[in-house]
């Protein structure tokens, strides 16, 4: 049993122990102590543990536990608006007896919800997902959505900000809140256990790359557990999908928010962002290989077409062929300076027709299938390409 398994086990029984006894029972106060010192022993190998709840899944950084696939806790503790437990410093065995109050509390009474935690070593709540901004964690699927109807993923957006600021300044990708975004992602596709996609709306057209970068992760995350993947390869699609744009830190920002056609040299300076993001991805780790393959290869169509152009014609990485049907799927969705969003019914309708030609037919046939049955909206499709919103060559997203 991994000492990650441990932890969570003697969570587990504290937990229960505080349900059966008083705060000053000896049996409450054992359980409580054998549970620290398994956190102890934790944070010698792992300084700052981090634990997503996921339906039945209990994920510990960015693996899932398998022994834990059922463990009932999980349920309870999401239920309760706890979907992750993050360890930021050292803790104090009166700020874990703390922690295990603010759990128990959370647990058994809904009121105690709201209330602020009772020590800062541990963080705990919703997976970032914050409610109009609010900041609230531990709200209902309905709950998440802010007054425009779409997700309000602040911390997200925020996060991946920060990213592209990294990699513009210093060319290295921050892995670690790369995956935090992913987990938190991931959670708020679960998050009242059944499959949601909660896509952002675009509100200034500065913050596209920002907002495109999360659709396409969750998107693609989405399409990846459609086709029956495993966890651990749906979040390592999340995060191809989530830096598939990188490059665009190298392109200028008036080429990118330009509201008229692209000049032939724009157009050129543009179409290098795959180059470049490959080029940032294994320059900063050389072991995200299908992330950087991804970057490359997202405009990419399955007929050859699509740029950077190849001299010689070969098949995309699987991963690369998911990522573009969600990255065309969001860019036309998306209100662009050049042209106004595509309805879902649209915008599902041209990928179905360029199925076999720029999308693997497949991945095409379960993206369609999958967005209808989660959007009801989608039911019959256009036949007509929507004219208002063809723009010559910038008809695709850049």
């Amino acid at each position: 049993m991994s000492e990650a398994t441990s932890f969570l086990h003697a969570l587990a029984q504290a937990l229960s122990a505080s349900a059966l006894y008083s705060p000053a029972h000896p049996a409450r106060r054992r359980a409580i102590t054998s549970a620290y010192e398994r956190l102890r022993i934790l944070q010698a190998a792992d300084a700052q543990p981090y634990f997503s709840f996921v339906g039945h899944e209990v994920i510990y950084g960015y693996d899932s536990l398998r022994e834990l696939k059922q463990w009932e806790w999980a349920e309870k503790c999401a239920a309760a608006g706890i979907q992750r437990i993050e360890v930021v410093a050292d803790v104090s065995a009166e700020a874990f007896e703390l922690f295990i109050d603010d759990i128990h509390s959370r647990l058994n009474d809904h009121s105690a919800r709201e209330a602020p935690p009772k020590q800062k070593a541990i963080k705990f709540g919703a997976v970032g997902v914050q409610v109009g901004g609010n900041g609230k964690g531990g709200a209902s699927a309905a709950e998440l959505y802010d007054a425009t109807g779409g997700y309000a993923l602040k911390e997200e957006s925020e996060t991946v900000r920060w990213i592209h600021g990294e990699v513009a300044g210093k060319g290295a990708i921050p892995m670690a809140e790369a995956e935090m975004i992913v987990r938190s992602l991931s959670i708020a596709l679960h998050s009242d256990g059944r499959l949601l996609i909660p896509l952002l709306r675009l509100k200034q057209f500065d913050q596209y790359t920002t907002t495109h970068s999360i659709n396409v992760s969750v998107l693609t995350m989405a399409l990846a557990e459609e086709l029956q993947h495993v966890p651990r390869d749906v979040r390592a699609l999340g995060i191809a999908g989530l830096l598939h744009d990188l490059g665009k830190v190298r392109v200028p920002s008036e080429i990118l928010t330009k509201p008229g056609e692209l000049t032939p040299e724009e157009r050129e300076i543009l179409e290098r962002h795959p180059a470049e993001g490959a080029r940032l991805i294994l320059n900063s780790d050389k072991t995200l290989g299908l992330q950087a393959a991804v970057a490359f290869e997202h405009h990419v169509m399955i007929n050859g077409g699509g740029y950077p152009h190849r001299h010689f014609n070969r098949d995309c990485h699987y991963a690369s062929t998911l990522v573009h049907v969600c990255d065309v799927f969001d860019a036309l969705h998306t209100d662009r300076p050049y042209r106004a969003a595509w309805s879902s019914v649209d915008a599902v309708a041209y990928i179905e027709r360029r199925a076999g030609t720029e999308f693997d037919p497949l991945i095409a046939e379960a993206f369609a299938s999958m967005m209808r049955r989660n959007h009801d909206s989608l039911g019959k499709v256009s036949e007509d390409e929507p004219v208002s919103a063809v723009r010559g060559t910038d008809l695709l997203p850049h």
